[in-house]
């Protein structure tokens, strides 16, 4: 518990836009170099400080990596929310409005790139990140996300659009979201590949339909 104390500390107080410069350059360092290659130095450099002025805020390279991805995370979890409470709200038709948000939902991939960078840097080196980060990132940002999308789909399926079987929300977030973003993910390798619009749409078209199979009401069939 001391060990998880520790690497969630808040980072020291300064002017604003300093620290936000460092975190900026501090994600643009670790998304480039990766964890085993960045350091202080790397970061102070990039943002055009003294390495002392970065451990000023952070006093090691855990607590930086940290901070740097649990606020991009945050940024990426506020727009995923916010995407779910704009498409979700209000269905009127229900295949092209899960079509629609099925779309949103993978626009970040696109909008964050050096987050997903960062992303993809973790999955390369997930055997030597230390198991709080990975642990205390999940927490911040994708378990968040797949929740506010089954609070989404529950409230649906009391209102009987959707039929999801009472506890089973969660399971139901987790299918869309697999059938959905996850393949373009796959597919992109984090944003890396592009595809065209049509690939996208048409992804999420047919896993979308996949999703309805399972939990399209019966008597709208």
């Amino acid at each position: 518990m001391a060990t998880q104390e520790a690497t969630i500390q808040v980072p020291h107080a300064g002017p604003a836009h300093e620290r936000r410069a460092i975190a900026r350059s501090a994600l643009r360092v670790f998304a480039r170099e990766g964890w085993q290659r960045s350091d202080a130095e790397a970061v102070a450099a990039e943002a055009g400080v003294d390495a002392s002025t970065v451990r000023r805020y952070y006093k090691d390279k855990e607590q930086l990596f940290l901070g740097v991805l649990l606020e991009s995370t945050a940024s990426v979890s506020a727009a995923l929310t916010a995407i779910a409470e704009q498409h979700l709200t209000r269905i009127t038709d229900l295949e092209p409005d899960l079509i629609a948000f099925g779309l949103a939902w993978q626009s970040p991939i696109a909008d964050y790139p050096d987050h997903f960078a960062l992303v993809r840097r973790i999955s390369a080196e997930v055997s030597v990140l230390p198991q709080i980060v990975m642990e205390i990132w999940q927490n911040a940002g994708p378990r968040p996300a797949r929740r506010e999308l089954a609070r989404h789909l529950q409230r649906l399926s009391e209102q009987g659009v959707l039929a999801i079987e009472d506890g089973d929300a969660d399971l139901a977030a987790g299918r869309f979201i697999l059938l959905t973003s996850t393949g373009i993910v796959q597919r992109t390798f984090h944003g890396t590949v592009p595809l065209s619009d049509r690939q996208i749409e048409e992804h999420i078209t047919d896993g979308v339909r996949d999703f309805l199979s399972l939990y399209r009401p019966v008597a709208r069939r």
